[in-house]
């Protein structure tokens, strides 16, 4: 099997494309206040608490639960092209820990096609985050996210 084939076997892929240019697209991923705004599934309110955006910097955010309890949310950046790609390490605590994340962006016109890619360390722990919902989770996020764009 060829290491392609094998990580698209512990990638959950999920895509869209916003009705917003690509550079605002950007500036949502990338500026800590817009991050603040749309990071987290609906009805989740996020504090960002720390947002170094270079390589090796780091981020964590804190989602508020509605029992009161804080879901924590944290990774390093692991490479930034602009108006392309930010890949990262992610850990989204107790559910899902030492994951890669990669947003990738792509101008179409006025719009921006997205692809979000989640690669698991194993395709075992893959297919387990896929039963857990993982699609509906980050599917809720980039709603908000879409939905954020609208309004700017």
């Amino acid at each position: 099997m060829s290491n392609q084939s094998e990580a698209n076997n512990r990638t959950v892929t999920l895509k869209r494309t916003f009705n917003a240019p690509i550079k605002l697209v950007w500036e949502a991923w990338t500026h800590s206040e817009h991050i603040a705004q749309w990071w987290g599934p609906k009805g989740m309110n996020t504090k960002v608490i720390e947002h170094d955006f270079r390589v090796g910097g780091k981020w964590k955010y804190a989602m508020q639960m509605p029992d009161g309890n804080e879901f924590i949310s944290d990774g390093v950046y692991l490479e930034i092209v602009k108006f392309e790609k930010i890949c990262s390490s992610a850990n989204f605590k107790p559910m899902t820990e030492g994951v890669e994340i990669q947003a990738l962006f792509e101008e179409n016109g006025d719009k921006t096609n997205f692809t979000f890619n989640v690669v698991h360390p194993t395709e075992e722990y893959c297919e387990q985050q896929t039963k857990m919902g993982i699609m509906n989770g980050w599917g809720s996020v980039f709603d908000r996210l879409g939905e954020f764009l609208e309004e700017k």
